[in-house]
């Protein structure tokens, strides 16, 4: 059979008796556009996608800590205590006529502040000074017997015993008139007293009568309580210091030197404004704590300061020393620790702990843990994770007085961490 007649034969096949595919090719027509779907999906998910790519490392802001000289103070709290307390207490009793202040305000020494009723002083007083005139009376009667006696004793007209009693009767009426000006004098003294006036100067309390009351007088807490004045300028502060401190104030009161110099702020500010000096040590240390109570005298002069106050103290600790700076914001807490975090030169951030000094000019003082070379992140800290590679843009520590009243910033367009006063 030629190749002609195979083809004619292949063309006469009918439906019939052309074979049926099998059922595995069917399969495996099937199965590869599924396979092909499958093989695509897992190749996206684990390759990813431009809408699912990671995201960029974040941009701090960096810069090496600030070296500047400082003078080395140690830190204390303490509170502010009146120079002088005075409770103002009556010497007379009485009634209330009036009340010469205003609560609260400055009095000066001397100022009347409340008046009791003069009329029973009065009268006391009158009757004194006419027991006054009735000795003198009694005084010039005396002396004229006397007199009259001794003229006669030449004459032997009267014997020298009526002389003896003659002269002691001028003696008693001489020692009556004593007594009777005695009592004018504390008469008049108790019709004084009448007027209460101010012991010092100083800001006085509220009172603590009113007009129309009785109050008791006397000495001692026995004496109606009309109200107290603390005495403001200059001010106490008192504080708990170590062992440490009371031996140096010792040594410098030993070589004559004038108490160490204190500065003082307070709660709400930032500035050490307030000067004063130590002045007192107590006369022993605590055996539980080892601490020993220190009193310093502050000026204040415009009487702004008041007793019961807290304050923040600071005594220089030796002479200037070098220091390295960083702004507050640059510090996180991890619990105990502070923390600051620093980029290494491969972008990668770590935290390192350190100690914390006070704050000088709006900067945090670093005592430990930092080196003047290490790239502090100083701002938003947080978005450096430990061990995270990140971007950086290059920043300046500047100092800011204490005088600036704005609130700490840092410019993200020069990376200035500056900080002022709150």
């Amino acid at each position: 059979m030629n190749m002609l007649t195979k083809i004619g034969r292949a063309d006469e096949q009918t439906p019939e008796t052309t074979p049926a595919p099998r059922p595995w090719r069917r399969v495996l027509l099937i199965g590869a556009p599924l396979a092909l779907v499958v093989w695509g999906g897992y190749e996206i998910a684990h390759r990813g996608s431009p809408a699912m790519a990671a995201p960029p490392p974040p941009t701090v802001t960096i810069a090496t800590p600030l070296a500047r000289s400082i003078d080395r103070w140690d830190d204390y709290v303490g509170r502010f205590e009146a120079s002088k307390t005075v409770e103002v207490r009556p010497r007379v009793s009485g009634q209330i006529t009036g009340v010469r202040f205003k609560d609260g305000a400055i009095v000066h020494k001397g100022d009347l502040l409340f008046t009791i009723d003069t009329r029973p002083f009065a009268a006391a007083l009158a009757e004194a000074r006419a027991r006054v005139a009735s000795a003198k009376s009694e005084l010039s009667l005396a002396r004229a017997n006397l007199d009259r006696a001794l003229k006669l004793v030449d004459v032997d007209a009267v014997s020298q015993s009526d002389v003896d009693q003659l002269r002691a009767r001028q003696q008693a009426a001489q020692a009556a008139l004593a007594g009777a000006e005695a009592s004018v004098r504390a008469r008049a003294l108790d019709l004084s007293f009448t007027q209460v006036r101010a012991p010092i100067t100083g800001r006085i309390s509220d009172r603590r009568v009113d007009a129309g009351n009785l109050v008791a007088g006397g000495e001692g807490s026995s004496a109606t309580l009309l109200t107290t004045i603390n005495a403001l300028d200059p001010i106490y502060f008192s504080f708990d210091a170590s062992e440490a401190l009371f031996l140096k104030a010792k040594r410098a009161e030993q070589a004559g030197e004038a108490g160490s110099p204190v500065e003082v702020r307070l709660q709400d500010e930032t500035d050490y404004r307030w000067q004063g000096r130590l002045d007192f040590t107590d006369n022993g240390l605590d055996p539980r704590s080892g601490t020993i109570r220190v009193r310093a005298v502050v000026d204040n002069p415009e009487l702004f300061l008041t007793p019961g106050m807290f304050g923040n103290a600071r005594l220089s600790n030796g002479g200037p020393v070098e220091a390295l700076l960083v702004p507050d914001a640059a510090i996180t807490t991890d619990q105990a620790r502070k923390l600051v975090v620093v980029v290494g030169k491969d972008g990668t951030a770590q935290t390192k702990p350190v100690e914390l000094g006070p704050v000088v000019k709006g900067l945090r003082v670093i005592r430990s843990g930092l080196g003047p070379d290490d790239r502090v992140v100083i701002s938003d800290p947080e978005l450096a994770q430990p061990g995270a590679k990140v971007l950086t843009k290059p920043g300046k520590i500047v100092p800011v007085a204490a005088a600036d009243p704005r609130p700490p910033v840092a410019d993200p367009t020069i990376g200035q961490a500056t900080f002022a006063a709150n």
